[in-house]
This record gives structure tokens, C-alpha cells and sequence, in this order.
């Protein structure tokens, strides 16, 4: 496997015991990683790899995902148009500054 030009790590709630809770889960988190991974392979952004992860700690900001190797921190995520903003941002190697979390 080649290296990856991003990795999108998504909050989807998860707890020590395993079990989902929290603002980014009830506020489909989950659905946002089937989104992701069909909307990248419709712009042939193939050098990024999405990744469920724990509970990021910004649940009064959530759904929230981290943009790495940038490592810039987004919030408000609960629209496709809102993620759709991020992965142009990806596109356009700036900050999607509306939903950057600070």
C-alpha cells in the first residue's frame, strides 16, 4: 500500500467499551464515512484514506474530523455540503475556514 496524501479521521463516538455515543454519533457520524469514501472516488482522489476513530473531545463542535498531515481540526460537519467544503479544500491545498475548528 502507498502511503496516503491525507488521512480523514472521523469522530464516530466510539468508547473504551467499544459502544458509539455522543454529539458526533447521534448526529450521524457513521453516515459520513460511506459519503466520504464514494465522494472521493468520484473526484479520483484516490491518495486518501478515511478512518473511524474515537471520541475526539469536541462533541459541543460535532460531527468533527481531522484533516492529516495538515492536521487542521473541523467541526459542524452535519451536511454533505459541509463535508463537500472540506474535500475542496483538500482539493485546493487551503483551509476550509468556516468549519475549521480553533
Amino acid at each position: 500500500m502507498k502511503k496516503p496524501e491525507h488521512h480523514l479521521l472521523v469522530c464516530a463516538s466510539f468508547r473504551l467499551g467499544g459502544e458509539a455515543q455522543g454529539v458526533c454519533h447521534k448526529k450521524g457520524s457513521a453516515s459520513h464515512l460511506g459519503y466520504l469514501q464514494s465522494e472521493l472516488a468520484d473526484r479520483g482522489l484516490d491518495q486518501v484514506t478515511v478512518s473511524a476513530t474515537g471520541c475526539l473531545n469536541v462533541c459541543d463542535r460535532g460531527p468533527a474530523m481531522i484533516v492529516y498531515p495538515q492536521g487542521d481540526w473541523y467541526g459542524n460537519l452535519g451536511s454533505t455540503d459541509a463535508i463537500d467544503a472540506v474535500l475542496d479544500a483538500i482539493e485546493s491545498g487551503t483551509p476550509c475556514e468556516k468549519h475549521l475548528l480553533t
